[in-house]
């Protein structure tokens, strides 16, 4: 392994070849998506130390991260401490208040200070106005707050901290201009951006605050401007002619099979649906609708019309549990029809699947309901018209289009139940035409929703208790399957253990996690669905589609863990049926923010509010979840506060488009390599 940098650099250079970078750092880097020497330059700081505007020590902020400028007074020497610690202490002051600063296991920090001499100490001042201390601050000296007043804090990794990696990323700033710069010199004029080398360079090492903000504008607008390219992209592609050609149906007969009425949103979609699946180009459609609000059945009309006109379907769910109830709901509603449907599930064992795969290229099956075990080799479709992505923020744009890829582009409908406000929904979403249902069926009582302490847990299972006498189920969620040491969370297999059967000693109580095998899973569910169960303890796995109308309560433990979109689709679980139910959000932490958060929550009902309130508070990257949905991550654009950019980014990635509708002119290559990196990225995330 070479020890320092050489001349024959590339931007694909590993990153293991930078001086100080051993297998193991390579490991670290590798968890962060640091790879290649461009990955490392592309890996921003999340902010900045400023080391430009010290406090006093009487005036800096207690119990939060600052910076104090401070002369060494006295150097009373180390000590070893019981246990063989070492601590170093020294006294510094300014003209009105002296600071105590300490060291653990770092003799060298104290030993290179000066008397006499004046530093700048970043860290977190604690104790009272009359002996204020500091402990392992990082020190400056006067000289090296000129040449660089702000220090890049980077996303970090155990065993890779963020000044490590700084120094790896100084070693590499000269080099900056091995990164190509996609975006045309006409359009840096236009918007008077920096070059890509100078926006890098000035991102991690600024001279000034307004440099950082021009690096960041820089990269904002390059990062959103290939996102809509990217998306673009996918809605050219999915324009193209269909393959499934068919006369707009008349919905009639499927709405007089059913034994009840549809709502006038339902109606309302699938005329949408249907109109759009009798047109000359391939459907794109996204049916957006709260919890509750009847997506299935607008997805089972889209089939039935599509079966009818000669074709089949596949509906691609994320999970084998939500898999098996989409078939035997949709089995019900199309077999007066005489549509066959099919189960294609990744647990299947060889003989099952192999008959499966026979019948789905046979043309035996109309509807193939299934996981991801869809998009694998070997399915062969005879006459695919139509693909339905149920849930869609847990696949990748590329997974949608694997199944498009299963015929001549056929019709495509996502759906989900994360309400998503309208300006991100089309950023987002941009290659869809979007349907929103936003009426509840009738019947449908909003959810009670309470916060409580885990002291009230007595009193809770003895709610739980009575719900149960009384013939009904309850859920109870943990975050975690197993105890994270000294977290304080409530695993799901301890909870199990100590708590639920503990205060439920007489009730038949389940449990249920992602560990599980897809057998178990679907046998624990099956148990609970058909009441021989009482009560089921479970991670997230439930959160979505899993239908039990005689479940009346949801406790979910840890409940600050989550965002509130992911709380309002567990308690979207409960009040399926016409008794009264509850949602019951158990923590213990007492933050303003996060009582604030679960207080909303228990303020209404509406999937909407929740997520602009989610969006609002915790940004896109929360809401979203660490994969956004399927959506590339952004690295340093925020959907939410770059919004003018984004329009920008917007109205140049359509102009680009109708000009270069595949990016295949020379000026734009390199746009196109960052799209197809952007995009490969998300897939292989997702």
């Amino acid at each position: 392994m070479p020890a320092e940098l050489h001349t024959t650099l590339t931007p694909d250079t590993p990153v293991r070849y930078l001086k100080g970078v051993g297998p193991k750092t390579a490991e670290r880097f590798e968890k962060l998506g640091i790879l290649t020497l461009s990955d490392l330059l592309c890996h921003y700081p999340r902010r900045y130390l400023d080391f430009s505007k010290p406090y006093s020590i009487a005036e800096a902020p207690a119990d939060t991260e600052c910076v104090v400028k401070a002369e060494v007074f006295a150097k009373p020497g180390g000590r070893i401490l019981p246990g063989g610690r070492r601590m170093e202490r020294i006294t510094a002051g300014d003209d009105v208040s002296s600071l105590e600063i300490t060291w653990f296991n770092n003799p060298y920090a104290a030993q290179k200070l000066e008397l006499g001499q004046e530093y700048y100490f970043q860290g977190i001042v604690t104790g009272g106005m009359l002996r204020r201390q500091m402990v392992n601050p990082q020190v400056r000296t006067d000289a090296q707050v000129k040449s660089s007043p702000f220090e890049a804090v980077y996303p970090q990794t155990e065993g890779l901290t963020s000044s490590a990696i700084a120094k790896c990323v100084r070693q590499l700033l000269p080099h900056a201009e091995l990164l190509p710069d996609p975006l045309p010199s006409e359009m840096l004029k236009k918007y008077r951006l920096l070059s890509k080398a100078d926006a890098v360079r000035a991102i991690h090492c600024p001279a000034t605050e307004e440099e950082a903000f021009a690096a960041r504008r820089r990269l904002i607008y390059e990062e959103l401007l290939v996102l809509q390219l990217g998306i673009g992209r996918m809605k050219n592609h999915g324009a193209a002619s269909t393959g499934a050609p068919m006369k707009k149906a008349d919905a009639s007969p499927f709405w007089e099979s059913l034994s009840f009425s549809p709502t006038g949103a339902q109606r309302r979609a699938v005329e949408e649906i249907l109109t759009d699946m009798s047109g000359e180009t391939s459907m794109n459609r996204l049916l957006q609708g709260d919890v509750g609000s009847g997506k299935t059945l607008v997805a089972a009309a889209a089939i039935w019309a599509c079966i009818r006109a000669g074709y089949q379907a596949a509906l691609l769910a994320p999970t084998e549990i939500l898999a098996s109830q989409h078939a035997e709901n949709l089995n019900r509603l199309l077999s007066p029809f005489g549509m066959r449907v099919a189960l294609l599930t990744g647990g299947m064992k060889a003989a099952a699947r192999r008959t499966t795969l026979a019948a789905i290229r046979d043309d035996e099956a109309d509807l193939i309901v299934g996981t991801h075990a869809i998009l694998s080799e070997g399915v062969e479709f005879a006459r695919l018209g139509l693909a339905v992505v149920d849930e869609q923020h847990r696949f990748g744009v590329r997974q949608r289009g694997l199944l498009a890829e299963k015929a001549a582009n056929p019709h495509l409908l996502v759906m989900s139940a994360t309400p998503i406000p309208r300006t991100l929904g089309l950023l987002m979403y941009g290659d869809l035409d979007i349907s929103i249902l936003d009426e509840l069926p009738p019947g449908r009582k909003p959810v009670k929703t309470r916060c409580i302490t885990g002291k009230k847990r007595a009193d809770l299972y003895g709610f739980l208790d009575r719900e149960i006498d009384s013939g009904r189920q309850v859920y109870i969620v943990c975050p975690a399957i197993e105890d994270a040491g000294g977290s304080g969370l409530n695993a799901v297999k301890s909870y199990y253990e100590d708590i639920a059967k503990a205060y439920l000693p007489d009730r038949r109580v389940g449990l249920m996690h992602g560990k599980l095998k897809p057998k178990e899973k679907a046998e624990v569910m099956d148990d609970f669905k058909s009441g021989r169960l009482d009560a089921l303890v479970s991670t997230t796995v439930i959160e979505v589609g899993v239908d039990v109308p005689n479940a009346t309560v949801m406790v979910i433990e840890n409940a600050e863990r989550y965002g509130l979109s992911a709380l309002h689709q567990l308690r979207g679980r409960v009040g399926r049926g016409a008794a009264e139910s509850w949602c019951f959000l158990v923590s213990d932490n007492a933050s303003e923010s996060v009582q604030k958060r679960l207080k909303f929550l228990c303020s209404t009902s509406d999937g909407f509010a929740v997520a602009q309130y989610d969006l609002e508070t915790r940004g896109p990257g929360d809401f979203f979840g660490s994969r956004q949905h399927g959506l590339p991550t952004l690295q340093i654009a925020d959907l939410m506060n770059d919004t003018r950019t984004l329009h920008a980014a917007q109205s140049e990635a359509a102009a680009l488009l109708a000009e270069d509708p595949l990016l295949e002119r020379p000026e734009h290559a390199l746009l196109a390599r960052q799209v197809e990196q952007m995009f490969d990225k998300a897939s292989a995330m997702n």
